[in-house]
């Protein structure tokens, strides 16, 4: 009963934490094409009280007229909406999930003796969330530091690409390649979030503030949080892809995993800069950003070129010579190191392997993950030993006969 409301849990923060994500990447994206894409107002009132850009867009049936005040409008409405909740939503259901899915069961998901032997599975939780909290400090502080500084924004941009560099060398070092991916991941949403919760909305706060007291309000508030939100969005297609690699044992498994990992967020945030520039470039303001989708394609096909399989060498589990394969012994291998997982009790991913038929159903996905990617048992957590993969190996090459 236990497992089964784990998948539970599971399954529902998922949901939750999907939609309140696309929720708040459709926002984060659609107010970037937005500030993009204005332009000086037509109208004469508008200009003159005090907003620098509008747009007309045509969506649903209907017309739109979006007006942008850079400090303040004139008067403030009686009704404003804030964007936060879809931030503070996805960061605590996505927390939620890793607690449920990693930390819950650390000996598991996020110890590999392999990568690095701790202690004690709970001081390997430790370390995980101190990748969250010790990553925004540092971000912070460089903010902080050089933020509001002539030409900031590069040395920050610099310091910051360096920290998350030694950050996920670093998880790489100390985490299953799976958990390593989904904390750098989460680590970069955490900066984001965080700056919703510290900076945007407390200084968009304070402008409210200050204009319902009759007070010029501080420019300095838009701008801190103009920065932290153009961050945002750079952050943005490097946390997905994280988040979606635990589902690539090839790429999470590989022995360059924190290369791989860098060349495809850095490729993410190469062609997010190519879609944020290209509606400049409609009007008018900047060269056409092509180089930067290109520098993004490239590096992403360099990591397909980078770890593509070796070709098979002398000794490993695929070529161990086996003299003779009978099915029952690798139904038996089965039994004992797969089973604990793909049986009736948990049947992790749906796949079950109790029974002859579910191993015959399975037998290609069975050879991919235990020989060839060596990404099952996840974690080699029931010992499964080079012996026993190469027993496997030889009874796919015999066309996986079954007792």
């Amino acid at each position: 009963m236990d497992a089964y409301l784990l998948d539970w849990a599971n399954l529902l923060l998922r949901w939750l934490h999907v939609v309140a994500a696309i929720a708040w990447i459709g926002s984060s994206f659609y107010f970037v094409f937005l500030d993009s894409s204005l332009t000086p107002p037509a109208d004469e009132r508008l200009r003159r009280d005090g907003a620098t850009g509008e747009l007309w867009a045509v969506h649903g049936g209907g017309f739109y007229h979006p007006v942008k005040y850079a400090v303040a409008p004139p008067r403030l409405p009686e009704r404003l909406h804030w964007f936060y909740w879809e931030s503070y939503t996805t960061w605590l259901s996505g927390f939620a999930l890793l607690a449920v899915s990693y930390l819950w069961q650390a000996d598991i998901y996020l110890v590999d003796a392999r990568v690095y032997a701790w202690p004690a599975a709970w001081m390997a939780g430790a370390a995980a969330i101190a990748f969250l909290v010790v990553f925004w400090l540092l971000y912070d502080a460089i903010c902080r530091w050089w933020g509001q500084t002539p030409g900031g924004d590069r040395k920050v941009g610099l310091a910051v690409a360096l920290l998350v560099v030694l950050a996920t060398w670093l998880a790489c070092q100390w985490f299953a390649g799976r958990a390593a991916f989904l904390i750098i991941g989460a680590m970069l949403a955490t900066a984001m979030s965080a700056n919703v919760l510290f900076w945007i909305i407390p200084g968009q706060r304070k402008v409210v503030a200050a204009l319902q007291a009759g007070q010029t309000p501080d420019p300095r508030h838009g701008q801190r949080g103009k920065q932290r939100s153009v961050h945002n969005t750079y952050f943005t297609l490097p946390v997905v892809l994280a988040m979606l690699s635990n589902h690539y044992g090839f790429l999470t498994g590989h022995e360059a995993n924190w290369l791989a990992l860098l060349g495809l967020m850095a490729g993410g945030a190469a062609i997010r800069q190519f879609f944020v520039a290209r509606h400049g470039y409609r009007l008018g303001r900047c060269a056409h950003p092509w180089p930067y989708a290109a520098v993004g394609v490239a590096l992403v096909g360099a990591v397909i070129v980078g770890i593509r399989p070796a070709a098979p060498q002398a000794g490993a589990a695929g070529d161990t010579p086996v003299a003779h394969v009978e099915p029952a012994q690798v139904l038996a291998v089965v039994q004992q190191r797969c089973v604990p997982c793909h049986g009736e009790a948990l049947a992790s991913k749906g796949v079950r392997l109790d029974s002859v038929p579910a191993l015959a159903q399975h037998a290609p996905a069975v050879y991919q993950q235990v020989v060839v990617t060596r990404q099952m048992p996840i974690n080699n957590a029931t010992g499964l030993t080079e012996a026993e993969r190469a027993l496997i190996a030889a009874w796919w090459r015999a066309g996986a006969p079954v007792p």
